[in-house]
């Protein structure tokens, strides 16, 4: 019995054993079943859009595109486009991806910068902030598989975190983003139609610092979140996705800035000067077969460009070979993938005198674009293609003929042989308005037709912009142009190599005032030309981006160097570490005449012109009238006060508003500190305003 009694509880042991094994073995076989759904997000969904504080989101492939806005670098303001974001950081490409969202509070200026070919703006403010990172789930946090959208019917948004750009002070500041759910606010009014103007953000919402000495408040509040690091250090991890390991650099030295994804693109240029396209690699097959992209009314979203084709119409090309012309720019057209959101393309021929074949906004797809090429007819004359750059840059990209304004504006000029006019200022002044110009020059100069060229060597004199191989293609024959087309194409859709686009980096004339008084004393003023280094290598500088000059004033004044003395930004860093303290008194308002005398008043005219002006004391002259008389010449000034400068001085000196265009430091030694707040201030002021 006792044998009996025992074997009956083994049995119902093994019994309740084997069923909690076989229930834990469907349960482990439930729940590794079980995956994280992702929810796919479109390019234009902005963060604060979206009510979950952090969830994990696919982007679409194609959101590279300059009307997916983002505003900041590595922390971005809510009212940014989250995967052009994501793009811009690194963790994406534009084939797109999984990404993790999380949002954070609110913050003050928001760097502008580019990176991974995507142009991020800069936002003086936002109530709320978000962070990218690669799209793996964190521990013990719970994803949604949904995503809780706030109403697109109403402008009232359900999260307490997102609210639109006011130009009123926010009565409560922005708190971190706690992982339960806000508290719902109604906001101001969608800002998805316009964007916020920067100068209109009043200087009570920027975090002050307190310097040692009592100074009035405007111009206290310029210290900010860039308190304690390297200015150059921290323009730097903007690009650091592209310049590999980050090291922490003093702002003192003289050193050449890292480069940004534009130069390196250039330094990595595979497109050798001279180089022709038959030694480029391209396949035959796929030289001589366009490929057509699939039917699309949007077009080619990876290649948003507005392209005019100056079109050889002279009598040296002949009948045929202006046929051959003809259906080359089909090919092109067919290949471009014509279309509202992709390439819009015009024609203007050019001979004796150019005209509009037609312009941007008269065709929006490549087959009727091919249909209107086939009916072009020949006007003869000569080759006057300077006078075709000239007609392009005043008549063609304007508003009235389609220009989008986001998109590069590009120039594809066409010349059998040689132009028979002056090329080069013609294609100087295109370059500083914006326009990329690229070259196919098929065959050379007839013998009747040498007697009239004027600049044999035009491509080299026109330099388009930074790296002439790569804007410059040379065809033997007009029988072999058809094999120009896949590599004309995929140069000209490499938006992020078409390095004539203005930025706030590229566009400017920037002319620096610098005090160099009695007061100040020859260590300081050694401080003062370090600061004017770590502002001046943050920019592009060439003959045709921005150009520095500079002005040393006491009683007198004195030209250091003119905005064209030097083309590279190695030359401008040696020669403001040359420049020697003078000593003497304070005559302010003098130094101002003489810089827009000596300096401005020989600025290039597509240029902005900025003046940024550094004193240490009270100016023994007036400085209100030479300061109005240099805003009404389109000068944009910016005072840097150290110590005991006087603060309405400065605000009179400073363009309006004021409180953006000022600046006052305790001591020199704190100089470092305000160079990454003016350039955003700079950058600020070039995205605010419009521009060709």
């Amino acid at each position: 019995a006792l044998l009996t009694m025992k074997a009956t509880v083994i049995t119902t042991f093994l019994g309740v054993f084997l069923t909690c094994t076989y229930t834990a073995k469907e349960v482990t076989k439930k729940t590794k079943k079980a995956k994280l759904y992702v929810p796919q997000i479109d390019c234009d969904v902005k963060a604060g859009k979206i009510i979950n504080p952090e969830f994990i989101a696919k982007c679409p492939p194609g959101c590279q595109d300059v009307k997916y806005r983002v505003y900041g670098t590595d922390i971005y303001a809510s009212f940014s486009s989250i995967c052009s974001a994501a793009i811009h950081s690194g963790i994406i490409d534009n084939t797109g991806g999984k990404i993790l969202v999380q949002k954070v509070a609110g913050h003050s200026a928001y760097r502008g910068s580019f990176s991974n070919g995507v142009r991020s703006l800069s936002l003086p403010r936002w109530r709320e902030s978000f962070l990218v990172s690669e799209g793996k789930p964190r521990k013990g946090v719970t994803y949604p598989s949904t995503l809780e959208y706030s109403s697109s019917k109403s402008t009232a948004v359900k999260s307490g975190k997102y609210l639109e750009y006011q130009t009123t002070p926010v009565p409560t500041p922005a708190t971190q983003m706690a992982t339960t759910t806000p508290t719902p606010t109604t906001t101001t009014t969608d800002p998805s139609s316009t964007v916020p103007q920067p100068n209109t953000t009043p200087a009570a919402t920027r975090t002050t610092a307190a310097p040692a000495k009592t100074r009035p408040g405007p111009h206290r509040v310029r210290d900010m979140a860039f308190r304690g690091t390297s200015t150059s250090a921290s323009i730097r991890n903007i690009l650091r996705h592209n310049t590999g390991a980050q090291r922490q650099e003093p702002v003192a030295s003289f050193q050449r800035a890292a480069s940004s994804p534009v130069h390196l693109a250039m330094e990595i240029d595979s497109w050798k000067p001279g180089l022709s396209i038959f030694d480029t690699g391209f396949s035959s097959k796929e030289e001589l077969n366009p490929k057509p992209l699939e039917s699309n009314s949007q077009g080619n979203q990876n290649c948003k460009v507005d392209l005019s084709f100056l079109m050889d119409g002279s009598w040296s090309i002949g009948k045929r070979r202006f046929q051959l012309q003809k259906r080359f720019l089909g090919n092109v057209a067919q290949a471009l993938g014509i279309g509202s959101a992709g390439p819009l393309m015009g024609i203007v021929q050019y001979g004796d005198d150019p005209s509009t074949e037609f312009n941007l906004k008269s065709y929006a797809n490549s087959k009727d674009l091919r249909n209107a090429i086939e009916k072009i007819e020949q006007k003869g004359g000569l080759s006057n293609v300077g006078k075709a750059l000239s007609f392009v840059n005043k008549n063609f990209f304007l508003d009235a003929n389609g220009n989008r304004g986001g998109a590069p504006n590009v120039v594809v000029v066409i010349v059998d042989g040689w132009p028979t006019d002056r090329v080069e200022e013609a294609s100087r002044l295109a370059r500083e308005s914006g326009i990329n110009i690229f070259f196919v020059t098929v065959e050379a100069a007839a013998q009747s037709e040498k007697q009239n060229v004027i600049e044999p060597n035009f491509v080299d004199k026109v330099l388009m912009c930074r790296t002439s191989g790569f804007y410059s293609i040379t065809v033997p024959s007009w029988f072999s142009l058809h094999k120009a087309v896949q590599p004309l194409v995929k140069r000209v859709c490499d938006t992020e190599r078409l390095a004539c686009s203005k930025t706030c980096l590229n566009a400017a004339d920037i002319g620096f005032v610098i005090d160099g008084s009695s007061s100040v004393g020859t260590g300081n003023f050694r401080t003062v030309l370090q600061f004017v280094a770590n502002v001046s290598k943050e920019f592009e500088i060439s003959d045709t981006d921005t150009r520095i000059g500079a002005v040393q004033y006491t009683y007198e004044q004195r030209l250091e160097f003119s905005f064209d003395k030097y083309s590279t930004k190695q030359d401008v860093l040696n020669a403001i570490k040359r420049i020697s303290y003078w000593s003497g008194g304070t005559s302010t308002g003098a130094a101002i005449s003489y810089a827009s005398e000596q300096l401005f008043s020989k600025s290039k005219p597509n240029k902005r012109k900025i003046m940024i002006l550094i004193t240490d004391g009270r100016s023994y002259d007036d400085v209100s009238l030479p300061a109005m008389a240099a805003h009404q010449n389109g000068v944009i000034a910016y005072s840097v006060g150290v110590a005991w400068a006087a603060p309405d001085e400065l605000e009179a000196i400073a363009s309006d508003p004021a409180k953006e265009h000022s600046f006052f430091v305790d001591e020199f030694d704190n100089l470092y500190r305000y160079v990454n707040q003016l350039i955003q201030n700079i950058c600020t002021e070039f995205n605010s305003q419009p521009r060709n």
